[in-house]
């Protein structure tokens, strides 16, 4: 290496070098589902008021609510090829030890009757069970043995595919592979409910989708869910860059609201959610893949960032996620809940209120009785736009 950068020829063969994380996204293109499943009972699509306008650059891509795209190929070779041959990168271990538990058959094998607490139960990553009002729902389930490139597993899954209990929907948050796995999805075989454009994804492996825009709704039962923005970005392939939807999920049930906030850095969409869902009992937040900050601040939360959506929301409790599973940036496996717990005692918050569960680990939320939130009626219409 000079003072001028890197010598053409070493940068030949320093790309032929690339990380395992880079290699995955090369590898989207053989990534067409063949595994067939039959669809479930469809969740009905529930109509926008009006015409959804969803930001998008002159190209017909999508962008977040501030109008950023994703970081370009430069800074991502920068990041994983350049800094980590010239010893920039934080070095930690490859795997840490994280709590698991085994969950309990009994308690999860039916979902509880409407009226009664919603039940979660953490699977690692991002992925979720969530059951309420009579219906069981998987958000981002990935339960496979790691991820495309050789990126194997820290910890988990809570759960295989072939143990859950009967599910009605499941919810994807965006097209990266920590969150939209088809093995898992097509296994499962419930119908999906998605952001825009993803629908041809899932028609080959013979699932049906439902696809959202931002503040559009679906039901599953008695249960709504409404489609919300996130700061974040998605690509499969090395070509189709924010070509699909990404976003969160708001889950309305008669005694418990649930935010699932996907993959996202911080911004202020938080406290617009919170304003058109007052009454969030539950945020599930990400708390890791962060560091470095630099790189990935504007798509992935720091700990203390997860702590101030808390408040951004409004919701009454906070649990973690996004943390343990995969070794996907710098920063140790176990490091966020021990950055969330020192920043929730500076900020004075009850530990009541900031939940790290074990991956396997199963949560009771919801109001009390007499208390729970008015249900919309079929034809209410979504939340106005601004």
């Amino acid at each position: 290496m000079t003072g001028r950068g890197i010598d053409p020829a070493r940068r030949r063969v320093m790309a032929g070098r690339m990380p395992r994380r880079l290699v995955a996204i090369a590898l989207a293109g053989l990534a067409a589902a063949t595994l067939a499943a039959e669809p479930g009972p469809r969740p009905e699509p529930r109509p926008p008021s009006r015409a959804s306008t969803q930001p998008m650059d002159d190209q017909g891509r999508f962008v977040n609510l501030d109008g950023t795209v994703p970081q370009s190929l430069g800074t991502v070779l920068k990041w994983s090829v350049v800094d980590r041959v010239a010893g920039r990168r934080r070095q930690s271990p490859a795997r840490a030890a994280v709590p698991v538990v085994t969950p309990d058959p009994a308690l999860i094998g039916a979902p509880p009757e409407p009226g009664q607490p919603a039940r979660l139960t953490w699977l690692g990553h991002a992925s979720w069970l969530v059951q309420l009002d009579g219906v069981s729902i998987l958000i981002d389930p990935v339960l496979g043995d790691g991820l495309p490139g050789g990126i194997g597993r820290n910890a988990g899954p809570g759960l295989a595919a072939s143990a859950l209990p009967p599910i009605r929907a499941q919810l994807v948050s965006h097209s990266h592979y920590d969150h939209l796995d088809l093995p898992t999805l097509t296994a499962v075989g419930a119908p999906v409910i998605a952001g825009r454009r993803l629908e041809p994804l899932f028609r080959g492996s013979q699932l049906f989708c439902t696809e959202l825009g931002w503040w559009e709704q679906a039901r599953v039962g008695d249960v709504r869910i409404t489609f919300v923005p996130a700061q974040h970005w998605s690509r499969r392939g090395l070509f189709d860059a924010n070509q699909t939807l990404w976003g969160g999920f708001v889950i309305e049930g008669r005694s418990a609201t649930l935010y699932h906030a996907g993959d996202t850095g911080w911004f202020d969409g938080f406290a617009e959610i919170g304003r058109r869902f007052p009454r969030i009992d539950a945020a599930l937040l990400p708390i890791g893949a962060y560091d470095p900050e630099w790189f990935m601040g504007p798509q992935h939360m720091n700990p203390e960032q997860a702590l101030a959506a808390l408040q951004a929301l409004g919701a009454g409790q906070l649990l973690a996620m996004h943390w343990g599973t995969f070794k996907l940036t710098d920063e140790p496996l176990d490091e966020p809940p021990q950055r969330l717990e020192a920043e929730r005692v500076r900020l004075g918050l009850p530990a009541s209120r900031v939940r790290v569960l074990a991956i396997g680990e199963t949560i009771e939320v919801g109001r009390p009785r007499g208390d729970e939130a008015r249900q919309p009626d079929a034809g209410s219409a979504p939340p106005a736009a601004p």
